[in-house]
């Protein structure tokens, strides 16, 4: 199980990639090998304002149905749009391809609330 050490975390496992004011958004390796296979995702429209560790949108998966959590406030700038016809691109590549929005970061600061690797891990070692 893959945890980029240049990532922030949520404990919900949704991942964080920084670049300047804007934050790009997906889950975890760890969660999209507990949902398994990925076969629709809800996302919110460019536009949208995102509010911290609040819900944004649903991914549906052979085995459940799980809310996706805003890592970050701000407002989705960009969707991956590829993750309409190709939403198994989170089950083969959740830290790159399986990205899933792109937001332009109304209070950078909230990153100190999220997890390093480090962290993430070991809170994941409390599901092992």
């Amino acid at each position: 199980m893959k945890v980029p050490p240049e990532l922030k975390y949520t404990k919900e496992h949704e991942w964080v990639r920084v670049r300047g004011q804007e934050a790009e958004v997906g889950i975890t390796d760890f969660a999209q090998g507990e949902l398994g296979d990925v076969v629709f995702v809800e996302l919110p429209a460019v536009g949208t304002k995102l509010t911290q560790m609040k819900g944004f949108g649903t991914i549906d998966a052979v085995k459940t149905v799980s809310d996706l959590f805003a890592p970050v406030s701000g407002e989705v700038i960009a969707i991956n749009t590829e993750l309409k016809s190709n939403p198994a691109l989170i089950n083969q590549s959740p830290y790159e391809k399986g990205w899933m929005v792109r937001v332009k970061m109304s209070s950078p600061e909230e990153l100190e609330k999220l997890l390093s690797s480090d962290d993430y891990q070991k809170a994941l070692g409390a599901h092992a």
